[in-house]
């Protein structure tokens, strides 16, 4: 028996045990928005503030998912039209927004927090500012249960991930995946509670107005790329935090390639290792130990690494099937989690040679990651 198969084996059952009991059990997918909370007895103000760029596709439906909301108090709805070059500001209109133009961007800033910005500027002082996309469709109730919540548990930031869309090949092999990972790295509970782990999802978020201004505003992250999570950040300073699963809020955006959730992943990536070249190395060496090995060992080796490996490689399977079950998935595809661990390993790297080439963070003709 090779002394370096028995010592890989070793490690990789070690890491799984650690990551599915030493990480606040984040893989079972528990944190969701169904339970009913009290309602306040007075209902206070909130203006919701929605960043559109070239989204006529889908800002209707997304506009007319939040002028629909069974809000008892005073709503409004803003969507700040980002240099839009198609009908965007016209279908949110006649949606039944407020529309704002966004002014030309200035250096430093992202586009979309630009946008957001001067959206938080045009809804006055309301109580609560709900940031939401102009991709994303809410069910009726979803305001008044993100309300609820920030009230009743005293929170300064509610957010729910939105239910991404599973249409087609790729969706339904790739998008559960997202949402595992990212619960691996930021387990809700551990956002939940006191602590340096914060994350929000961008889709959804409903913000105390008072508690960010104090912290000075979107202008304190002007410049980042994963806006949602350093929005968490921020606000984690000045209070309780909140992000919980949700199937009230749906995507609208499709992504009916691999190369187009690829290039979802790729938009990102090295900024969540902070354009760091040994963050990437380890990361990558990371995945290949805890995803790829496991598979190798369990069907390359022998003897005891070889029962290492295909318990390892059983324990990220079952540690796969609660997304699944949420996603309405095979449970089959447990056992693709390897591949689809390299997929995204392939889009980081792909990630961190845009950036590189100056072409970082690319949406909608802006490469982002270049302001940083």
């Amino acid at each position: 028996m090779s002394i370096v198969a028995a010592l890989l084996g070793a490690l990789v059952v070690t890491i799984w045990l650690v990551l599915l009991f030493g990480r606040a059990r984040w893989w079972r997918a528990a944190e969701r928005d169904e339970e009913r909370l009290p309602e306040p007895p007075a209902w206070p103000d909130v203006v919701a503030v929605v960043p559109a760029r070239d989204e006529a596709a889908v800002v209707g439906r997304a506009v007319a998912s939040l002028v629909a909301q069974d809000y008892p108090g005073t709503f409004r709805v803003i969507v700040v039209d980002d240099g839009s070059a198609d009908a965007t500001a016209a279908i949110a209109a006649g949606a039944g927004a407020t529309v704002v133009r966004a002014a030309p961007l200035a250096d430093g800033w992202t586009g979309k927090l630009a946008a957001v910005a001067q959206g938080i500027a045009a809804a006055g002082e309301p109580h609560f500012v709900w940031l939401t996309d102009a991709d994303i469709a809410h069910a009726p109730d979803t305001l008044r249960r993100l309300v609820a919540r920030a009230l009743a548990e005293d929170r300064v930031l509610v957010s729910h991930m939105a239910l991404l869309r599973t249409d087609s090949a790729a969706e339904r092999a790739l998008v559960p995946a997202f949402v595992w990972f990212f619960m691996l790295l930021f387990p809700f509970a551990r956002v939940a509670r006191p602590g340096p782990i914060a994350a929000a999802a961008g889709g959804v978020m409903l913000v105390d107005r008072a508690a960010l201004a104090r912290v000075g505003g979107i202008a304190a992250i002007r410049g980042a790329l994963i806006d949602d999570c350093a929005l968490a950040r921020l606000m984690k300073t000045q209070g309780a935090i909140r992000l919980t699963l949700t199937r009230r809020s749906v995507s609208l955006r499709p992504y009916p390639r691999f190369a187009d959730v690829g290039a979802m992943i790729a938009r990102s990536a090295y900024a969540q290792l902070g354009y760091s070249p040994l963050l990437l190395a380890g990361t990558l060496a990371g995945l290949a130990v805890t995803f790829v090995a496991p598979p190798l060992l369990a069907v390359l080796a022998g003897g005891a690494p070889r029962f290492a490996g295909i318990a390892a490689w059983a324990m990220m399977s079952a540690a796969f099937q609660p997304i699944l079950r949420y996603y309405r998935r095979s449970p089959a595809w447990g056992a693709a989690v390897p591949l689809i661990a390299v997929f995204y390993g392939w889009y980081t790297l792909v990630s961190a040679v845009q950036f590189g080439r100056g072409r970082g963070g690319q949406w909608k003709g802006r490469s982002q990651a270049a302001l940083t």
